[in-house]
């Protein structure tokens, strides 16, 4: 017998919209309130909200109870495949280096790239900090940079903050494009399509960073002696995360982006000329580390580049069309189980059948990667697969909260709550375009993700743009651009830069000191989005 459909519908409660859109926040409500007030663990917030989901599905809205465990472990499946399986992998690539003691070579090998500690928080913070952003993110970079400077010297609060900062521009792209991923799935709207108009609005933040680092690092004197270094390196990274985003692969956009950054800081004559005295003096008051002076074989160093290396090439040759449609082939489209729902329009949605990507995936292609790299690196298969299951531990709870959190998101967008909050905030009318960063950024700043932030919000978004007559695609992008300046102020964030540096309970310090900048960068971004929306800079959307 086949399973009857249910249709969606938008005024649910008293036949009233309002009232609706009011019952329908309440998971939201729930998520925000239990991490920013509460101050409860990311994974058991998302459960809750998860729960608060389901009763409202089945309570107010009539979704049956088979259908709302359906649509809820179709979520979860996605959180799973390909959002976490990106993560996993990406992370012990990262662990393997650190086990051999690549990844101190590494560090050191950026340290002589030049000793002027501007150019150094440019290369770290800013280009390596993306790239790590590229290949793992959920706080990786903010930590692994802020100890790299502190290593080289770095004040501890003056490594946190600039690591914070410059944990911006490349987040929406992070762990190999996974938020807009997310966005692109719940939001219902092609992949390329996102990705390009993210593509359009992401690059303008990075030509404002580096300059910002350079202050932060140096004050007005960093800015006046080093805005050039700053600005070519923004503009080289800006160029190529536009043009990979729109015209390879977002999955490519920050790996090709931080590493364009650093080759044109390095190109760069001003960047490699000796810092002055009294500038390391004012700004390395830290202690350096002991190992900095150690000199490392030349084919040590190319071979801790590697595994960056090989993740790059082996993005590149997936992309290459014959190559690409055989991986493509290996696609499976699932008919959803026990799960049957049309839109209030009585047409069938797209959730009813789900796309699992089993070799095109960012993740499988992650773990050639890490498969290669653990040849070079010489990890024994042993010791490759015993880091494989400890990076998996060590993500227990992020795998929960991303799990829980695309679960909800199901269900919300399935029962129709989403549709129902999108209509009502539609009567923003054109202030929504100015809007809908806002939304993205208090989404990040709550849950310290942008794909968690992606997964709430994007289908509202994509609703509530087509109720304005706005493009759906400038919205859900905005919540992503938006949602990537809530990162430096995140509690998660601000815990995991305070731990790094050794600077434990003082994440309110850290907060006052990158505030300003989170909205300040906030406004602009606003800004951007509404001279999109209109003639202005309309022209930019694709």
């Amino acid at each position: 017998m086949s399973l009857s459909v249910f249709t969606q519908q938008l005024e649910p409660v008293a036949d009233s919209l309002g009232l609706s859109a009011l019952v329908a926040c309440l998971p939201l409500v729930v998520v925000l309130v239990l991490l920013g007030v509460v101050r409860m663990k990311a994974h058991a917030a998302g459960l809750l909200g998860l729960l608060a989901a389901a009763l409202v599905a089945w309570l107010a809205y009539g979704l049956p109870v088979g259908q709302t465990v359906s649509s809820a472990a179709e979520g979860a499946v996605f959180g799973l495949l390909p959002i976490m399986w990106i993560v996993v992998n990406a992370l012990w690539v990262y662990r393997m280096t650190v086990r051999t003691r690549h990844f101190d070579i590494l560090r050191r090998s950026f340290g002589r790239l030049s000793d002027d500690p501007r150019i150094q928080g440019l290369v770290i913070a800013f280009c390596f900090g993306a790239l790590l952003e590229a290949l793992a993110g959920f706080g990786a970079p903010v930590a692994i940079c802020s100890v790299m400077l502190v290593a080289l010297g770095f004040d501890p609060v003056r490594a946190a903050v600039v690591s914070l900062v410059a944990n911006t521009a490349p987040v929406a792209f992070g762990a190999m494009a996974t938020p807009v991923v997310t966005l692109a799935q719940v939001g219902g709207l092609p992949l390329d399509q996102v990705a390009s108009v993210v593509g359009r609005q992401t690059p303008l933040l990075a030509l404002v960073v580096p300059l910002v680092l350079v202050g932060l690092v140096d004050g007005r004197r960093g800015l006046r002696e080093t805005w050039l270094p700053a600005l070519v390196c923004g503009v080289a990274f800006a160029v190529v995360q536009f043009a990979a985003s729109n015209y390879v692969s977002p999955q490519l956009a920050d790996i090709g982006a931080s590493l364009a950054g650093a080759g044109a800081l390095v190109a760069l004559p001003r960047s490699r000329r000796p810092a002055a005295e009294p500038v390391r003096a004012a700004v390395l008051t830290g202690a350096r580390s002991e190992d900095m002076d150690q000199e490392d074989p030349r084919p040590e160093v190319l071979r801790a580049y590697a595994p960056y290396a090989l993740i790059v090439v082996i993005f590149s040759v997936a992309q290459i069309p014959p190559v690409k449609d055989v991986f493509d082939k290996a696609t499976q489209a699932i008919d959803w189980p026990f799960l049957n729902v049309a839109g209030p329009d009585g047409t069938p949605v797209s959730a009813n059948v789900l796309s699992l990507p089993l070799v095109s995936t960012g993740g499988t292609l992650v773990l050639v990667a890490g498969l290669f790299t653990a040849v070079v690196l010489g990890v024994h298969a042993r010791v490759a697969v015993r880091e494989w299951a400890a990076t998996v531990h060590e993500l227990r709870y992020a795998i929960l909260t991303v799990t829980s959190v695309l679960a909800l998101a199901y269900v919300m967008n399935l029962s129709g709550q989403a549709a129902t909050i999108g209509h009502f905030v539609a009567a923003a009318g054109a202030g929504l375009a100015f809007l809908s960063p806002v939304l993205g950024w208090f989404g990040v700043a709550v849950s310290g993700s942008d794909t968690s932030a992606n997964a709430l919000f994007g289908a509202l978004q994509v609703s509530a743009a087509q109720q304005s007559g706005l493009p759906p695609d400038l919205l859900a992008a905005a919540n992503s651009s938006g949602g990537v300046l809530g990162k430096m102020i995140s509690p998660q964030n601000l815990t995991i830069a305070c731990a790094a540096v050794g600077l434990r309970g003082r994440e309110g310090d850290l907060l006052r000191k990158v505030l300003p900048w989170s909205l300040l960068l906030l406004l602009v971004m606003c800004l951007i989005v509404m001279a999109q929306s209109t003639v202005v800079l309309g022209w930019m959307l694709p």
